[in-house]
């Protein structure tokens, strides 16, 4: 057995690309052995900002012998048949096939054998085809050949037990030669096995696994901010994509000069993050602190001084015009900010900025007032000035801070701190790991914003499609039934997307706010906004039906209901059971009826109910395609005491569940149902369904078992 060392080693390969890469070419190069039936032990994949490299152990010198036989026609069966046969496995004469017999006579069978190629051989084919396809989101040629690699490739390294395996591509042939730190140790060398490899190029200056890089970023980080009193403010995702820019981490602290402590925090944070990939320090109460991390790729002779120099320099520019944006904010007002949108195009087909925002203020005044009990003038304030910051220098600056400095500016002019917080909380969650809006606020103004954003895209029928949803529609809707279930908040999303549907209609709402920042009473002056939308050049036609309109975005919803309650451990095929049901767009009671659905199929009795109910629904599928009528008819008790026993089961059961789910206890209801299954298993052991005389009256009795069970879901949709 041996092990195989591939390196590829090029330009500087982007951070954010470095994981994915790795997982790729472990992936790529593992599949295509296998497919040969060379299965491996253990591979690893690992990558620098300059190299790819892949490992992997007890590889067999070559791929197994493959014996192949192939079923031939008949003996006896014409030449043509003959001829074909030889030429499809490859005989020479019929004489090399061998004769065996089944049940239907006597056939010819051909035995082939292929003997297994080396494994070196094999791999100098897999390599260069991974190469060549290798699925980089961004790749570019250079000089004058054909191949595309995310920057130039300058060697391969690839060694099979020891032993280099033969490849040329592009004019680079396969060695055993690697190289160290572009800057310590440029020269190259060359390595026999992984451990050689591992260790020569630590000794080179080069740490070759990313988990050890970013272990070393943190550990020196941790320490630095300790020395100075600090503490570290830990930032994952920060961490490995700086462990994916150096090679030799290095940690240094840097000082930031205290003119710039009044700019927000956030600000200051967000421009070392996003720009420098520095990591910012606080103190104990967790205040921004005047210092930062930088991490170099070198050991300095001056021990980084000079680095840290110039990174401070660099930062200090970075802030200045944070700072000159930060005061040019405050010398404008929120309103002048919107002003600036008025005649901002929200979407080409969707108008503009102007009735968006209009359509937010009204929004979250109706669902302040309708279902949330809250205070409806401030939460139109919040939905007016929501997006007031997308006209702000610092936002175009950092955009990532949209919201957050709508908050600043909108304690600056002295709104108060609910409407602020919503302001800052309504684009969140921003993703799947993101918090929901905390203040009652917070989730009006975000539930108004993403259901206007939903509706209007089904409207103009710019829907997610397969893996494309350039609008982030799937975000929007997983974001609304987060909020609504981790809030839980009763909110019907029919009614809901009915009113977002009125104020797409033909007039506009607006708040004013007055000289001494009050938020006054709304007023609704009519305007047209159909007409101010031609004028504009654009138009929205909700002509559309709203049933079918809001039927699709209730499937949608659903669907990111059942991404939502999958990552939680529950079945999809509950969640389609409950939404199948006429009227379901309460979330948070769906989700109690998914749970007690499942709790209640988890028992015996739910287990057995279920099966004399699909024996109970097939038995009807069939005999109503059969008479092409229904059998949903009231049935009388009938003569069998398994009959009267059901019937008598079903009327209890029924309406006690019907009662049980009026009062929004599922498990109740659930409890009512169990009834049903020692009479429906009685009814299917002792009555035949179909018996001349009876059958009408039975056929309506298994249709009152489907319609008790509907009560609470559609039980057709649950598997097993």
């Amino acid at each position: 057995m041996s092990e195989l060392l591939l390196e590829l080693f090029s330009e500087e390969i982007p951070a954010r690309m470095q994981r994915r890469a790795s997982e790729d070419l472990l992936k790529l190069v593992t599949d295509a052995l296998k497919a040969a039936g060379v299965e491996s032990t253990n591979a690893r994949a690992f990558a620098t900002p300059r190299r790819l490299t892949l490992v992997i152990d007890g590889l067999p010198d070559k791929t197994p012998d493959i014996k192949e036989e192939r079923k031939g026609p008949k003996v006896g069966a014409p030449q043509q048949a003959i001829d074909g046969f030889l030429r499809a496995s490859g005989l020479a004469s019929i004489d090399d096939a061998t004769v065996q017999e089944d049940k239907k006579g006597a056939f010819y069978l051909a035995v082939t054998e292929k003997s297994g190629r080396a494994t070196a051989d094999l791999i100098a084919e897999i390599v260069p085809d991974v190469i060549r396809n290798f699925p980089w989101p961004k790749s570019m040629r250079w000089g004058t050949g054909t191949l595309r690699w995310v920057r130039p490739l300058h060697s391969i390294l690839c060694i099979l037990g020891g032993k280099v395996v033969p490849m040329e591509l592009e004019g680079i042939s396969a060695d055993s030669m690697t190289y160290g730190h572009r800057f310590m140790a440029p020269d190259g060398f060359n390595v026999t096995s992984f451990a050689d490899y591992e260790a020569k190029l630590e000794k080179a200056f080069v740490i070759l696994d990313p988990a050890k890089r970013a272990a070393i970023i943190k550990a020196g980080a941790l320490k630095l901010a300790a020395d100075a009193g600090l503490q570290l403010f830990e930032d994952e995702a920060l961490l490995h994509e700086v462990a994916g820019l150096v090679e030799w981490p290095v940690p240094l602290i840097g000082k930031i000069d205290d003119d710039f402590m009044t700019v927000p925090q956030e600000v200051l944070t967000s421009t070392m993050r996003a720009n420098q990939k520095y990591f910012a320090l606080t103190d104990a109460n967790g205040k921004l602190a005047p210092r930062f991390i930088v991490v170099a790729n070198l050991i300095a002779a001056d021990g980084g001084k000079a680095i840290v120099n110039g990174n401070e320099r660099v930062l200090r520019a970075r802030f200045s015009d944070a700072r000159f944006l930060w005061d040019q904010d405050r010398g404008a007002t929120l309103q002048r900010m919107l002003s600036k949108l008025r005649e901002t195009v929200f979407q080409a087909n969707l108008g503009l900025m102007d009735e968006k925002i209009h359509r937010l203020e009204w929004l979250s005044h109706s669902f302040a007032e309708k279902y949330f009990n809250a205070n409806p003038i401030e939460a139109a304030a919040a939905g007016l000035m929501a997006k007031a910051d997308l006209a702000s220098g610092m936002v175009f600056e950092f955009p990532e801070l949209q919201g957050l400095m709508g908050a600043y500016y909108a304690k600056i002019e002295g709104m108060s701190n609910r409407v602020a917080e919503a302001i800052a909380e309504h684009y969140s969650p921003v993703g799947p790991n993101d918090r929901i809006p905390q203040s009652t606020l917070g989730k009006i103004v975000a539930l108004a914003d993403k259901l206007d954003t939903l509706f209007g895209f089904w409207v103009i029928e710019e829907t997610p499609t397969g893996s494309k949803d350039p609008f982030a529609l799937r975000r929007s809707a997983l974001g609304v039934v987060r909020i609504l279930l981790e809030g839980n908040i009763r909110l019907p999303l029919n009614e809901a997307l009915f009113l977002v549907r009125e104020f797409y209609d033909d007039t506009i709402i607006s708040g004013h706010i007055d000289s001494d920042n009050n938020v006054s009473d709304l007023k609704i002056f009519q305007e047209a906004v159909s007409l101010k939308l031609i004028q504009e050049g654009f138009h929205v036609d909700i002509s559309k039906d709203f049933d079918l309109v809001a039927a699709d975005l209730l499937t949608f919803f659903a669907d990111r209901l059942k991404v939502y309650l999958r990552d939680r451990g529950a079945r999809h095929d509950l969640v389609d059971a409950v939404f199948a049901l006429e009227g379901q767009d309460d979330l948070v009671l769906i989700v109690k009826r998914v749970e007690a659905l499942s709790a209640f199929l988890a028992t015996d009795d739910g287990a057995n109910l279920l099966a004399g109910y699909k024996r109970a629904v097939n038995i009807l599928k069939i005999e109503e395609k059969k008479d092409g009528t229904s059998f949903d008819g009231v049935p009388d008790r009938g003569a069998l005491p398994q009959e009267q026993a059901l019937f008598d089961a079903i009327a209890k059961a029924s309406k006690e569940a019907a009662s049980a789910v009026a009062a929004e206890d599922f498990a109740a209801a659930m409890g009512a149902l169990a009834q049903l299954r020692a009479p429906v298993d009685a009814f299917f052991e002792h009555v035949k369904v179909n018996d001349e005389g009876f059958r009408e009256n039975r056929l309506k009795l298994l249709a009152q078992i489907r319609a008790s069970l509907h009560t609470v879901a559609d039980f057709s949709k649950v598997e097993g």
